[in-house]
Order: structure tokens, then sequence, then C-alpha cells
């Protein structure tokens, strides 16, 4: 069978839900055997969200190749419970650095270069390329929404693709939104009849339109924007707002969405296996007693910059039967006069990664009070380094100790920056341990990491072999790694060479642990991550701070 292409477009307005409504389409295909896919293409003209201000994108998520992606990435690795990579994600500076790097070495032979054809062939050879590995559906998410000036490439390129690969191999789904209007006690359809009218006006006629709504749409709202719209009477589907992310697929199920698909794809007629998403469903409805757990950032104020943090606690929650009830704080704000106000009531504390030095005292501040007040506590990526220079300020008595990315003249750097090393993906594992002058690269990606027995960390993940993604520059100094073991710190992970500290902790505690990876990135539903599961376990052991 030729792969498949579903094709998922948005009207009306930006956070209707294309990325969780393409991710469950995935996630039901995927319970019907099939093989599936996903990509994402993003109009914005950075070359990829590596450099974009989280309070304006959102969390950048990472993949094991090394890839900054979209944060939909993290939904289409949660729900389809696979890996995703470089080539499921594509950004408009992303093609068109590719054009214009063919054309300064002369590939289009002196011809001008223009949106169509060079552009438009560049995005259609990056679809392509997400389903080179025999793959039966491959679901690709257009960002933004349509009337966007420059989402206009993307659309001209997937309305060329049809043409190509011929109309039984290609789906056009159009999600869109179909508000109630309390005041007159109506849904109105023409925000969808317009944004229809939009798509058909650069030649794409939408097979499958998703209404998102805040009600069920009855069978008359459905047909009436069958008729205007220009679609199959069953074509049309509400996407209801639901209490959690996890009951879409079982919403689009028991709308008969996969269904329909199927039936215009001339898909396998099979009955999908729901049963890990009803578990799902049934758990996050019967969740057990509430713990509660701070996040502790400086990104606070968009809830998105912790996305992946956030989902991996509430998989946590669902495998612990707990109820995982959310603070967000903004370290900012922490002063050593409201820290126990400003935790109080707590059973858990979570310092996500960053860059920067704002808000990093306050997060220093929380990790101490955690500390000696034994809240179990959780350190990720600049967590774990405020953790180690906490420790090294009020057990070690080095009042001046500092991260080098804070204070490049601490005369404690406990965490400073390294030469560059060179990827173990190709197979040149060369780490050095010395102290760089300047520069520094990111490690990025999958690392491997060995795990010390004995150890919370081998508790967690019953293994002494793992690897896990990484996004930083900064590293643990290991000059002080013998001090600190002395003051009962342990480094219960690290590098196969032994260069590099990947996690730490403290015996005489009910749960302190720090990781220099980012673990969030490859929890999901079915699998919490140990290291969260182990986390909100131990907080729900525990009596409330405060």
């Amino acid at each position: 069978m030729k792969t498949k292409f579903i094709f998922v477009t948005g009207g009306v307005l930006s956070s209707l839900g294309k990325g969780l409504a393409a991710a469950s389409i995935g996630a039901l295909l995927k319970a019907r055997g099939l093989k599936v896919t996903i990509q994402k293409l993003d109009p914005y003209i950075n070359v990829d969200p590596g450099t974009m201000n989280p309070f304006q994108h959102g969390e950048v998520y990472v993949t094991d190749d090394g890839a900054e992606t979209d944060l939909d990435l993290g939904h289409y690795e949660r729900y389809l419970d696979q890996p995703m990579g470089q080539i499921n994600n594509f950004t408009s500076g992303r093609i068109y650095h590719s054009v214009i790097t063919k054309e300064r070495r002369g590939d289009y032979l002196g011809g001008t270069v223009q949106v169509i054809p060079h552009v438009t062939d560049e995005i259609k050879d990056a679809i392509k390329s997400v389903a080179q590995n025999g793959e039966d559906v491959a679901i690709i998410e257009i960002g933004g929404t349509v009337g966007d000036i420059e989402g206009l490439p993307f659309l001209e390129a997937i309305r060329q693709l049809r043409g190509e690969l011929g109309k039984e191999n290609v789906l056009y789904i159009h999600l869109t939104l179909v508000p109630y209007i309390k005041a007159a006690g109506e849904l109105k359809t023409k925000p969808t009849q317009h944004s229809v009218k939009e798509l058909r006006s650069i030649g794409i006629q939408a097979d499958i339109i998703l209404c998102r709504s805040e009600v069920d749409l009855d069978q008359d709202i459905k047909s009436k924007i069958a008729l205007f719209c220009n679609v199959d009477r069953d074509a049309v589907f509400t996407a209801k707002d639901v209490k959690s992310i996890y009951e879409v697929p079982m919403a689009f199920y028991e709308e008969g969405i996969d269904q329909k698909i199927a039936i215009m794809l001339k898909l396998p007629a099979k009955n999908p296996n729901l049963q890990k998403w009803e578990d799902i469903v049934l758990r996050l409805h019967n969740p057990g007693p509430k713990v509660n757990i701070a996040i502790v950032g400086k990104y606070v104020d968009l809830k998105e910059s912790y996305k992946s943090l956030h989902e991996s606690l509430v998989h946590a929650g669902l495998e612990n039967q707990r109820e995982v009830v959310l603070r967000y704080v903004n370290s900012d704000g922490i002063t050593p006069e409201n820290v126990a106000d400003q935790l109080a009531g707590l059973q858990g504390v979570l310092v996500p990664g960053g860059f920067g030095s704002r808000g990093v005292e306050g997060k220093i501040l929380t990790i101490r009070y955690a500390r000696e007040n034994k809240i179990p506590f959780f350190g990720i990526c600049l967590g774990m380094q405020c953790a180690v220079i906490e420790y090294a300020r009020n057990v070690l008595g080095l009042d001046l100790a500092n991260s080098q990315e804070f204070d490049p003249v601490t005369p404690h750097p406990v965490i400073y920056l390294i030469k560059e090393w060179f990827d173990f993906r190709n197979n040149v594992l060369q780490k050095r341990c010395e102290k760089s002058e300047k520069g520094g690269t990111m490690r990025l990606g999958a690392y491997p990491c060995v795990i010390k027995p004995d150890t919370r960390a081998f508790e967690a993940y019953q293994t002494d072999h793992i690897m896990e993604r990484h996004r930083h520059r900064y590293e643990f100094n290991k000059e002080y790694a013998s001090r600190l073991e002395e003051h009962g710190m342990v480094f219960s992970g690290q590098s196969p060479d032994e260069c590099l500290v990947e996690i730490i902790e403290l015996k005489d505690h009910p749960w302190f642990l720090g990781c220099q990876f980012h673990p969030e990135f490859k929890s999901n539903p079915m699998h919490a991550h140990p290291l969260f599961r182990e986390f909100v376990r131990a907080s729900s052991l525990t009596g409330k701070a405060g």
C-alpha cells in the first residue's frame, strides 16, 4: 500500500488544538494496526524554535537526534509512543535556508529562484521525506491559521501534492471553531464557513471538518456546515472541549472520525484496539488522593513553556493513582522572607531548566527550603545545577559558589563551561573535561548515562545504563566532586567516560534528586518516566510543607 497523506489545517484563530487533533488521529490509526508517522510544518522564519523566547513560543521540544522542535512533537511522541526526529519538523526558515544554499551552490543553473516552484518543491520534498520507511499513513500538520501570509507556500505545496500523489492518497482535514454564543443560546457556523471559503480560495477543498466547540453539535448544525462547506454530511465532526487532553482520542473515536478516514482513504478495515486509551480515561476519572506539587521557574506566566513537565507529572499521577495538583511559582518573586509562604501546603517541589540568571537566586532559596524541610525535590537541568550551587554554598560553606553562566569570575565555579565534545551518535565519543575560556557547544539530544547501584536513580530505572535527552551548555565541575561527596552528595549517574555528571542525589532526605538531562521528553501516558513516577510517589507519602 502506498503511503496515504493526511493534511491538517486550522482556521478562524490559533490554539484550537491542531497538534492534539493530529496526534489523536494518529493514535486511532495506529490502534488499527497501521504504521503511522506525523510531521509539523511551521510557517515562521526561524530555522528552529531553539532561539525563541519561551513566552512567545512555549516549550522547545528536543528529540533523540538533537532536533530543537515545536512542542507539538511532544504530543506526537506521547500519543503514538514512538520517537520523532529532524524530519518531523520543518520551518519556513529551514526550507528557505535550504533553497538559498542550493541557489548559492548553483544547483538551479542560473535560473530565477521563486516561491513556485522552488520553495514549494522544497516543501514537498520535506513532506515526502517523512514517509520513507513503509509508513501506511503520514499526518502533516500545517502550523498557523488559514489566511496567514506566511503559510501560503505550505498550503500551495499540499494543494499540488493531491495532484501528484493521487486523490485516493490525500485527505484534507480542517479544524475550525464553532463558537457558542451564551447570550443568544446558539452555535454559530459563520466562522467555519468563512474559514473553509478561505481554504477553497487557494484551491483546497476540505474533505473532513473538525469543529472545536464547547458543546456537542447536533445533526442540524452538522448538516448546515456540510451544505455550506461542500463536504459529506457524515464528514463533519465535533471536537468538543474535554477535561483532559488524553480524552481526545476516545472522544474522536466515539464521533467516528477514524472510521470516516479509513473509508475515504481505503485503509484496511480493522477495529482499533483502544484498551490503553480506555484505561487512561478510566484512571483520569478516578484519580485517587491529591498530591500538591510546585513548579518553581521563571516562565510560569505561560504554562506552555513547561508543557512536557506538566504532562509528565500527570503521567506520574496516573501511574501512582494520584491527582497531581500543580502550583506554578514564579522564582523571580521568592525571597528569604517569603519562601516558606510561597511553598506552604506543598508536598513536592520541582525546579525546571532554563537559561539566564533571572530568577536563579529564587530557585536556590527554594531548593534550600526543600532540602532543610525534607520536602521531596526534583531538579532538572538548571534545577540540578542550582541544587549543586545551593549545597556548595550552604553545606560546604563556599559562599560565592556559582555557575560561570551567572558569574564568569566566581572563585568557586561549581558549574562551568567545558570544551567541545563530539557526538557519540557519530561513533566519536571524545569528551573533554577541561574548562573552556570561551565558546562551548550546546549538548543536544540523547546521550548515555551509567547509573550507580544502590541509589534512588537505580531504584527508579532498574538498570545501570540509560539514554536521556539534553539541552544545555554548562556542566558540573568535577573538581568539586570529592568535597561534595564528603558532605553527603551522591553522584548516581555519570557519562560512560566519567567526565560528565548526569544525576546527583542526597541520602539523608526522603527524595532529593537532580538530573542534567530532560526526562520530561521521554514520558507518555502509557509509560510514566521513572524519575517522575518516583518523585510523585515520594511526594504523595510526605506531609504538607509549611
